[in-house]
């Protein structure tokens, strides 16, 4: 086992290190095999030597961070082992789901959306549930186009609930679907990134891929698919019964959703919470929980997030009223 030794002199610990080491702590969980301790104004690490340097080369960073700014935060910490330590233990090289549109290489980027690949693959019905930006649905999108190409599957069904999340269906033109196809935007443009235009055109008006609202589910069985719910958390718990057992012959299912977002009418349950609460000990089904560590963003996004969450605890979330 080796040892380093990092000197801290001039450094105020508690803006470094964290309240309570927290950050340290952080940097721990991250190298589970070394051992980091700090004792006034040194921190002692114990370990193997590739480790060491891994960690020494973070403490580095993170002190080139104090230096700038006078304080380093958790978030600044998660940052950094996201960015330069979490992506390369994901050994991200072998983990490539498909090549897109224009052959950039589609994998996993964090630990979470790795397990929900590996769920996957290993099960034909899984949950994933998370905040927005956790990739998701993203992730499932890239998996049932896999599924596709490979001819594991015949066709990908894509669908989510038809409700109304502050903003009203009724008064925008068109048929059910047509209404529902803007809120679908984010599904279309997963698609844009991983099948060539003219070939997702050739998919679509085939009825190869087919994207629509839950309700055009009902009474159907769905053989040979890749079938996605989207925005599970706003099917009640008969619509996702429903979805559920539509479940055809050689076919998966992949259900996505944020139990934090529910649109859904005061007192009626969500389909999503209810399911995996019944399902949770089920044979052949996953359930992958996605947090806030999974979020992948523009960095400024993070900021921006910092910003108001310390406004917000300095009691100055109210703006002041323009009167220009």
């Amino acid at each position: 086992m080796i040892e380093k030794v990092i000197n801290l002199e001039g450094v105020s610990l508690v803006d470094f290190l964290g309240v309570e080491n927290e950050n340290i702590k952080e940097i721990s969980t991250a190298f589970p095999k070394s051992k980091i301790i700090s004792r006034g104004n040194e921190i002692r690490i114990q370990g193997s030597g590739p480790e060491i340097i891994k960690i020494n080369n973070a403490f580095n960073e993170l002190l080139a961070h104090y230096r700038k700014y006078g304080k380093i935060t958790t978030d600044n910490v998660l940052d950094y082992l996201e960015t330069n330590v979490n992506k390369e233990d994901l050994n991200l090289k072998d983990e490539i789901v498909l090549y897109g549109a224009k052959g950039v290489a589609i994998r996993p980027k964090t630990s979470n959306q790795k397990q929900l690949v590996e769920a996957a693959n290993k099960n034909d019905l899984v949950f994933a549930i998370g905040p927005a930006g956790t990739g998701k649905t993203y992730v499932a999108v890239a998996l049932a186009v896999k599924a596709l190409k490979n001819k594991q599957v015949k066709r990908i069904i894509i669908t989510r609930p038809a409700v109304e999340a502050g903003e009203s269906l009724g008064f925008l033109p068109g048929d059910l679907k047509e209404k529902v196809d803007p809120y679908l935007r984010p599904i279309y443009d997963a698609l844009d990134d991983m099948i060539p235009s003219e070939k997702l055109n050739f998919y679509l008006e085939n009825r190869i891929i087919e994207i629509a609202p839950l309700a055009y589910m009902r009474g159907r069985t769905l053989n040979n698919a890749f079938i996605l719910l989207d925005e599970a958390q706003n099917t009640t718990p008969m619509q996702m019964k429903m979805f559920l057992t539509r479940m055809g012959a050689d076919s998966k299912m992949i259900v996505t959703g944020d139990t934090s977002q529910i649109d859904l009418p005061p007192r009626v349950k969500s389909g999503l919470v209810e399911a995996t609460h019944i399902l949770k000990n089920t044979d052949g089904i996953r359930i992958i929980h996605l947090s806030g560590k999974d979020v992948i963003r523009h960095r400024l996004v993070k900021n921006i997030i910092a910003a108001y969450k310390q406004a917000a605890d300095d009691g100055k979330t109210r703006v002041p009223e323009d009167n220009a």
